[in-house]
């Protein structure tokens, strides 16, 4: 499509501008210990939402299509956070897939442009949120729907929209400038640790058929210590205990935690000068992880959708072979009850094996599941700098507008020498992104390998942001006060 047709599909969404929820950009800097407070404000009024029940719904033993992916897409089951993050980080990858393969033109450096894209991915981000919560209530999540009746089914879904605008309002807040970062890291990071540290320390008891034990691995630790007589057995069982979070889940992660950190500080500096003042001179750093964890978030939200459109089919017509090759589930039994797991199709493929034993058992399993991830990691990777202003045109864009070259090249030569650097740090590093993510996965790693690294790029960027901020003091803590 010309960029003209795409100037009109964007055209289209003016009439809606007006009554789309918009944060208004801050007048002034927000200092950092401001930012910090409506940060925290920010993360309450999640985890309030977290907890308040959906209004209306029955009991239902139906299966979660999303039970597995619940922890990365900061969702809660039967609360206003149902649908967690996954509408807008939805509408977020189709829009910018869209826009990157150029069937929608947009010029990100013009305003306007930029406004009507904005609208269009908040339009599209609550137009997913009305389906997939008319999708939950027609599936029976809620309970039967001549049970529920029009006015509560309707109730239901409107209560998940009222809950989708607030994530988008408070995700545009932070990244306005008010907070820290954005709401989507913020509440993936939150959940993923806090999983983390509940299956490390939970005091919950599950009667297991050796007897009772503690869910939380290190509780279970000093349980087992204590109550068993046979001390290397009982530290054996810590260590490799099944159907439990266990000792090597929690050393494992610890150690994906410091592999990921340790990458993070891989980059290429690029010195450049002043074409302006003589003798003022910098860096311009390309790091491994350029796109940081965007690959993962968007890998994990196709991969939710699929999952619950899948099973969404496949609960209508579990006979048709096209519905079985897209993805056969079951029921699962024991402690996780009424959950589904897919067993066959592609969504039983684009699932990480559950343990090292299923890899024997089924190796192309985990040879399709490796190919798969690292390819739409490096895919949306180097798609997403094509769109988010980070492509090497647009790098070389900010450096002319600030009148630097990089040192011992022209200022024409500048896009050239970005392009050799920029799409591979992309690739490479989305590849990469995937394939801690596989490795963390296969070494059994508390909350999925995506939702460690989630957690820990999240985590060192916030980092980054109190190093920044520290600098700008002078090196004091100042600016906390």
């Amino acid at each position: 499509m010309s960029a003209t047709g795409g100037v009109k599909v964007l055209h289209l969404v003016k009439p809606f501008l007006g009554f789309l929820p918009e944060v208004a950009q801050p007048e002034k800097k927000v200092p950092f210990r401001e930012k910090v407070l409506w940060t925290t404000i920010t993360l309450f009024i999640f985890l309030v939402c977290c907890q308040i029940p959906l209004y209306g719904i029955r009991s239902s033993q139906s299966s979660d299509p999303f039970y597995w992916m619940r922890v990365i897409l900061a969702s809660n089951r039967g609360t206003l956070m149902e649908l967690g993050i996954s509408p807008i980080v939805t509408s977020g990858m189709v829009m910018q897939l869209l826009a990157g393969s150029k069937i929608i033109d947009v010029d990100q450096s013009n305003k306007e442009e930029q406004a009507l894209f904005n609208g269009a991915q908040k339009l599209f981000g609550m137009l997913i949120t009305i389906g997939q919560g008319t999708a939950y209530v027609l599936s029976g999540m809620y309970g039967d729907v001549s049970d529920l009746g029009l006015g509560n089914a309707a109730l239901i879904v409107l209560q998940l929209l009222v809950a989708g605008v607030l994530v988008i309002i408070l995700d545009e807040f932070l990244q306005k400038g008010y907070g820290l970062g954005s709401g989507i890291s913020l509440f993936i990071t939150t959940n993923i640790c806090e999983t983390i540290v509940w299956k490390a320390f939970s005091p919950t008891t599950i009667n297991t058929g050796r007897g009772t034990e503690f869910e939380g691995a290190v509780i279970a630790l000093f349980h087992l210590l204590v109550t068993r007589t046979d001390k290397v057995r009982a530290l054996k069982e810590a260590f490799y205990r099944q159907n439990l979070p266990n000792l090597t889940n929690l050393m494992a992660t610890v150690l994906v935690f410091v592999i990921v950190i340790y990458f993070q500080g891989f980059r290429v500096d690029l010195p450049v000068k002043s074409e302006r003042q003589r003798g003022q001179q910098g860096s311009y750093p390309i790091k491994l992880f350029y796109t940081s964890n965007i690959p993962i978030i968007l890998q994990t939200a196709l991969v939710s959708n699929l999952y619950f459109l899948s099973q969404l089919l496949y609960r209508r017509y579990p006979g048709n072979i096209l519905i079985q090759m897209f993805g056969t589930w079951r029921e699962t039994e024991g402690r996780y009850a009424g959950q589904s797991v897919p067993i066959g199709g592609l969504a039983y493929y684009v699932s990480p094996p559950s343990s090292l034993a299923e890899i024997a058992v089924d190796p192309f399993h985990a040879v399709f599941y490796v190919s798969f991830v690292l390819t739409t990691c490096a895919l949306f990777s180097k798609t997403w700098i094509e769109v988010s202003g980070s492509a090497p045109r647009d790098v070389a864009k900010q450096l002319r507008d600030q009148q630097m070259v990089i040192k011992g090249y022209r200022s024409n030569s500048t896009r050239k020498q970005l392009n050799r650097y920029i799409p591979t740090a992309a690739a490479f590093g989305g590849l990469c992104i995937g394939l801690l993510s596989v490795v963390a996965d296969f070494m059994g790693a508390i909350g999925s390998g995506t939702g460690i690294l989630l957690a820990v790029t999240n985590i060192y960027q916030y980092f980054e942001y109190f190093a920044k901020e520290q600098a700008d003091y002078g090196g004091g803590l100042g600016f906390l006060f």
